[in-house]
């Protein structure tokens, strides 16, 4: 059953894990693999549930590959779960995929960052303006990859169906004030997982997407459980468990100078550790090399021994 706005913005008031796409060695994707993931991830407490995301590899998929991706991402999971999913590229392109998306039955669509080298502010709140024409389902825009004005990120609240906005710049202080320039109804997510949460909390941040949390969803679930109730001593304990792993996300790899190049293979890293489905991995990325196998491994250890001592 298809969730009403209101229901999406109370999902959006949570942790919300991001499906990522296991690929086989010859690189097609594994359904009934991505479906154990989410199912597993329902089944430990997570209710929003982001599908054809970045973490994703949406754009290592055909329209085809994210439609037949969500529908697994869908198909796996009881009503009671909130599926977001991706849609970008060019106006045709977003409003067909939204067309299959609908077919499918997604709750929300998750606006992917504009792709394009040059970006008008006024052309990209068309852009939202017509995708929000194509469909009655409640979108989320993930502001990521370019830095808009307050005045921008205000004016996006006031689109009619926009419900929540996915944050992902490092930037407390424009965050503070595009919540104050927008409207009381839409819910604002930070799209920079737990290293952020705290910070961004105190800024209007109702809900978090997430990391390590991926693969270990108890540590997101008790870190928001901490933000909600203002135990902030807590809450940082939790963040900064996160802390090593996620830095080592934003590490470049082997023979690479792009920082952030094995974020995706560290993730579905972690999910092999906890005993899920990582898979292999598209080009533009690349694997894991072994030194970094084996550093993923220890993090993974360290951060396995610190949810025992924290959570138990």
């Amino acid at each position: 059953m298809q969730s009403s706005a209101e229901q999406v913005r109370t999902r959006l008031r949570g942790v919300a894990a991001g499906l990522l796409t296991p690929f086989d060695d010859e690189l097609e994707v594994m359904h009934d693999e991505l479906g154990e993931n989410a199912r597993c991830l329902y089944d430990q407490g997570i209710r929003t549930f982001l599908a054809t995301a970045n973490i994703s590899e949406y754009h290592s998929l055909s329209k085809a590959e994210r439609v037949e991706v969500t529908r697994t991402s869908v198909d796996a999971l009881p009503d009671a779960a909130c599926v977001i999913a991706g849609v970008g590229g060019s106006t045709p392109e977003a409003t067909e995929l939204i067309g299959a998306y609908d077919e499918i039955g997604v709750d929300a669509l998750m606006v992917m960052p504009p792709a394009h080298t040059f970006v008008h502010e006024q052309g990209l709140l068309d852009y939202y303006r017509k995708l929000d024409a194509a469909s009655e389902r409640p979108l989320v825009p993930y502001v990521k990859g370019f830095d808009p004005s307050v005045d921008f990120l205000g004016d996006l609240t006031r689109i009619d169906g926009v419900v929540g906005i996915k944050y992902a710049l490092e930037d407390c202080v424009k965050l503070g004030s595009a919540v104050a320039a927008g409207t009381d109804d839409v819910v604002w997510v930070n799209g920079l997982a737990e290293p952020y949460a705290v910070a961004f909390w105190g800024e209007g941040i109702e809900g978090f997407s997430a990391g390590v949390s991926n693969f270990r969803p108890e540590v997101g679930l008790e870190l928001f459980a901490a933000l909600s109730a203002g135990d902030w001593e807590r809450a940082r304990r939790l963040r900064n468990i996160c802390l090593p792993y996620q830095r080592f996300r934003d590490e470049t790899g082997a023979n690479n100078e792009l920082a952030g190049a094995i974020s995706i293979s560290a993730v579905k890293k972690g999910l092999e550790l906890a005993g899920l489905h990582g898979g292999n991995v598209r080009e533009p990325i690349c694997p894991l090399s072994a030194e970094d196998e084996t550093r993923a491994e220890a993090l993974y250890d360290q951060l396995d021994d610190d949810i025992d001592r924290l959570i138990g």
